[in-house]
C-alpha cells in the first residue's frame, strides 16, 4: 500500500459531508484500498461536490485530458463517484460521502470481504464531538397520514415529491442487501430505493436500478407502507432520492433508535398526537412503529413524543382516528434546503467550524 495517497484520500473524504472520520485501527486506509487503485485515489483528491468536467479536473490535477477522462469512466464503472450530462452536452463528474453515496454505489459489488472491511471501519472510527446542524436525510409521512386540514409543503408530501420529477429508477436497499448478506434482514421488500432524474439517470446507466415509470413509483411507496416501512428522502426540497426503511436494518434508522429522544435529532415537521380516549386497544400502531414511540398502557396506548419522529405510519391504520399528526411548531420552509448539494454545502461548513 502506498499509505501516503490513501492518507491524502482518506483526509479529503473527511472533508466531505459526514466525513470519513478516521480508524484507531488502520481500517480506513484498507477500506480504501480495496476500493481505490492508487492512480484513482490520486485523482479522487481533485473531485468536489460541484459537478465539473474531465478537462476542468485535469488542469486541476495537472493531468491529461484524455487519461483523466478514462480514468474518471473507471471510477464511475466502480461506483466511486456520481456523473451526469451537463445541459451542454459533457459529462461532469462529482465526489459523493462514503454515505450517502459511495457505500450505497457498492449495492451490486458487496462481498464478504467488503463487508467485513466496512464493519471493521465503522467499529475503529472516531467518534465526532457532535453531529452537523442538519442531516443528509429527512422523515416525510405516509401518504395516507396528511389531513387536509394539515398545511403541508409540497417536499413534505410523498405524492407531490414524486410528482416534481419526470424521470425514475429503483434499486435495491444495500442496508437489507447487506444484512441478508451477513444472514439477518427482515422480510421487508428489498427493492425499495426510489431514484430521481439525474440519479436515475446514472442507477439505470451503471445497472444499479431499473427504469420505471410514475405508476410503479407509488405503488412501491404503497407497498413499503404495507410493509412498515418509513420514508425517507435526502434533506432537500428537490428530494433527489426517497428510501423506504426499517428498524431492523436502516443504518439510519437503527442510528434514531438508540437515541433516546429520536424526535430531537430526526429532520421531521410533523409529530403524532394522540386521544387516548379514543384508542381501541388493537395495537396495529404497535407493530407499525419503528422507533417503539408507543406502548402498551392497560387497555389502550401511549406515546412517547420524545421518540416518535413523525413518519405517519400509526396514523394510516388508526381506526378509531386516536392518532394524527401535528406540525411541529420550529419546523419552517427556510430549514429545508433547495437541494441536496446545499445540504452538502452546509453539512461541510458545520465541519469546517468544528475543526
Amino acid at each position: 500500500m502506498n499509505k501516503e495517497i490513501y492518507q491524502k484520500l482518506a483526509g479529503h473524504l473527511d472533508r466531505l459531508p459526514d466525513g470519513f472520520p478516521p480508524s484507531r485501527t488502520g481500517a480506513d486506509l484498507r477500506l480504501l484500498e480495496m476500493l481505490f487503485s492508487s492512480e484513482e485515489a490520486e485523482l479522487a483528491v481533485h473531485l468536489g461536490i460541484e459537478r465539473e468536467s474531465a478537462g476542468v479536473i485535469a488542469a486541476r490535477a495537472g493531468l491529461p485530458e484524455e487519461v483523466v477522462a478514462a480514468r474518471l469512466d473507471e471510477m464511475v464503472r466502480k461506483g466511486l463517484i456520481f456523473c451526469c450530462r451537463g445541459e451542454d452536452g459533457p459529462w461532469l463528474y462529482q465526489a459523493v460521502p462514503l454515505v450517502v453515496g459511495l457505500y450505497e454505489f457498492q449495492v451490486n459489488n458487496l462481498t464478504p470481504g467488503l463487508l467485513r472491511a466496512l464493519d471493521d471501519y465503522w467499529s475503529t472510527i472516531e467518534a465526532r464531538p457532535r453531529p452537523p446542524s442538519i442531516p443528509q436525510m429527512r422523515t416525510i409521512p405516509v401518504r395516507q397520514s396528511i389531513e387536509n386540514r394539515l398545511e403541508a409543503m409540497p417536499y413534505e408530501q410523498v405524492g407531490a415529491l414524486v410528482d416534481s420529477h419526470a424521470r425514475f429508477a429503483v434499486a435495491p436497499c444495500i442496508c437489507r442487501r447487506t444484512a441478508k448478506i451477513a444472514g439477518a434482514g427482515c422480510a421487508a421488500p428489498e427493492e425499495s430505493c426510489l431514484i430521481f432524474d439525474d440519479w436515475a439517470d446514472y442507477y439505470v446507466r451503471k445497472g444499479l436500478g431499473r427504469a420505471i415509470d410514475r405508476a410503479e413509483v407509488l405503488a412501491i411507496i404503497a407497498r413499503a407502507d404495507a410493509a412498515n416501512l418509513v420514508l425517507q428522502p435526502s434533506n432537500s426540497r428537490s428530494g433527489e432520492f426517497l428510501c423506504c426503511c426499517c428498524g431492523c436494518c436502516c443504518g439510519i434508522l437503527a442510528g434514531l433508535k438508540r437515541h433516546p429522544r429520536p424526535a430531537d435529532v430526526v429532520s421531521s415537521a410533523f409529530i403524532a398526537t394522540l386521544e387516548p380516549e379514543l384508542c381501541q386497544g388493537c395495537w396495529t400502531c404497535l407493530e407499525r412503529c419503528q422507533m417503539q414511540a408507543l406502548v402498551m398502557d392497560g387497555e389502550r396506548v401511549a406515546l412517547k413524543m420524545e421518540r416518535c419522529i413523525g413518519c405517519g405510519l400509526c396514523v394510516s391504520t388508526c381506526p378509531s382516528g386516536a392518532l394524527s399528526l401535528a406540525r411541529k411548531p420550529e419546523s419552517a420552509q427556510a430549514g429545508v434546503p433547495q437541494t441536496m448539494e446545499d445540504t452538502w454545502r452546509i453539512i461541510m461548513q458545520d465541519q469546517i467550524r468544528e475543526e
